[in-house]
Formats: C-alpha cells, structure tokens, sequence
C-alpha cells in the first residue's frame, strides 16, 4: 500500500512534549510519513516556564510550500496547531490553499485557550481570525474554552456563557460541536475535555453530513497536563488518515491519551513537561488496526 503523508504545521519546543515534538513521532509511528512545516522554535513550551527563547519562522512558511508546490508533493491530510497571530493565520490559509486536493484532509486543532482564557499572548481578537482558518477545515477539534471562544467570536456583544465540563452542567456542551458545525460550515467536529457522566472525561463527534454524533471516554485522570491536545489530535489524525471513520479515530485516539496520561501520573511527572506517549508509541499502530479488523470499542 502507498504510505499516507501528513504535512503538519505547529511550533516546535526544545524541551517540553508538545506540538511538533508530538505530531512527528505519533504520526511516524502510526506509519505515517510526515512533513512539518515550523512556524516558531523555542526552548520550552510557554505553558508554566519562563524565560524561554523565541524564534518567529513566519517568513519562512510560504517559501517553504512553495519549493514543495514546485516539486509536485501531494499530501493526504494538513494538521495545524498553535499559530501565534494573525500572519501566521493568513499565511497558513495560503499554504492550505495551494497544497491542498481535493483528497486532502485540513484538520485545524484551534489551540488559543483553555480552563476559561485565552492563553497568554493573544488578544480578544485572535478568536475571530482563528475562525477563518476553522471554516477552512474538513475537520476541527477546539477544547470547550475554545469552542465557546470561537462561537463567542461570530456573534457580536455575545457574553460567554458559564460553561463547564461537568456532566450536569446548565450550558450543555454536548450543544457546542453542532453549533460550530452550523455557524463556520465546517463538516466535522471533535470537542474535547468532555464530561457527559460523572468520572469520565473524554470526547464529542458531530459530523454534520451524517447528522451522526458519537462519545467516547475513560475514566477521568486529575491534573492538567501539557500536551495532552496534541497527542489526542496527532493520534485522531493518524487514524483518520489510515481510513477509519472519525467514531472509531476517536476511541483510538482517546484510548491512546489517557494511557499516556496514566503513565505520567502514575510516575509524578511534572505536568509542564507533557505526558509519556513514547512508551505507547508501539500501541498505536496496533489500535488502528483493531479498529481496521473489527470496530470493536475498548
């Protein structure tokens, strides 16, 4: 069979498991080929560290895709993350739109927030220009906070409402995933950080086309870890690219992050420092092929 190719587009941190320093091993590992395309490096992750080093490559993205249009490269899915303005945003909108067919994959995660706020850096404004890049995507997967920022953006004088993760919450954010679905015509949404029963945390689908919503979690694990999102993201787009449908991407990729999150848990690993996907690197290519044989749920 040909080898499927991933073109991601994030940062890359010297220390700190996150972004590219995630999306290229659990791609590889599921593997799948993959391309990166930097759009920052830095010495740590700016989640919980200071004084880190900053390198903007801005003006080396579209140069880059460039040579790559230029050579006929062809990828299968384009996964962005962390985009820290709005160049970025525009120029990754332009790179899409010259590398991309009509088989490719966009998977836009809209990392920009979490536990309520913005992160750090981004003004009121950026939900707004980050929405642009979402309603280019084939599939999009916002935490809550980012969900609610986005439709937040699209809706002038709208407050954003008291919403939670918690299964019996007055805003129910099993409402969020159809709504970004319907106001940015995007076709697939993947919310995460999703608790629909007590103890759980996991993930919500809505698949617009198919009308067709799907849930799956474990059983909740405490404390916040640092690049959880991208190895749920990374693992969700290998497992799409390997042609499963987003239901079962999503049990393996839900599966595949709280295992890692259990590891580092269970080891008391400093949550800065992101969680311990390597050791289940191994596992992954195993659990899409589970799903490949028989669809059964873990």
């Amino acid at each position: 069979m040909r080898q499927r190719r991933v073109l991601a587009i994030h940062d890359i941190s010297g220390f700190g498991r996150c972004s590219l320093t995630v999306a290229l091993p659990v791609l590889s590992a599921a593997g799948i080929e993959c391309s990166v395309l930097p759009t920052a490096v830095l010495s740590t992750h700016t989640g919980g560290f200071e004084h880190f080093t900053f390198r903007d490559l801005t003006e080396d993205l579209m140069p880059m895709a460039l040579h790559w249009a230029s050579l006929g490269l062809r990828f299968d899915a384009i996964y962005t993350g962390y985009l820290g303005s709005f160049e970025q945003i525009k120029l990754v909108r332009e790179v899409i739109a010259l590398l991309r067919t009509d088989d490719t994959l966009v998977v836009v995660d809209p990392v920009m927030g979490d536990a309520g706020q913005l992160y750090a850096g981004f003004s009121q404004d950026f939900p707004a220009q980050m929405r642009t890049l979402c309603a280019d995507a084939d599939l999009i997967v916002p935490n809550i906070t980012e969900a609610e920022l986005l439709l937040t953006a699209g809706s002038e004088g709208r407050t954003p409402p008291e919403i939670s993760t918690d299964f019996d919450t007055v805003v129910p954010c099993q409402s969020l995933p159809r709504a970004l679905a319907a106001q940015l015509g995007v076709p697939a949404v993947v919310l995460t950080g999703v608790s629909l029963a007590p103890g759980d945390l996991g993930a919500l689908s809505w698949e617009a086309g198919e009308q067709t919503e799907s849930y799956f979690a474990a059983s909740e694990v405490s404390g916040m870890y640092h690049g959880s999102g991208d190895v749920f993201s990374s693992a969700l787009v290998a497992a799409l690219v390997e042609g499963l449908a987003l239901v079962a991407a999503l049990r393996v990729a839900v599966h595949f992050t709280v295992a890692a999150i259990r590891r580092s848990h269970a080891a008391g690993t400093d949550t800065r420092y992101g969680v311990n996907f390597e050791a289940g690197l191994s596992d992954l290519r195993k659990l899409i092929e589970r799903e490949q044989k028989t669809g059964d749920s873990y």
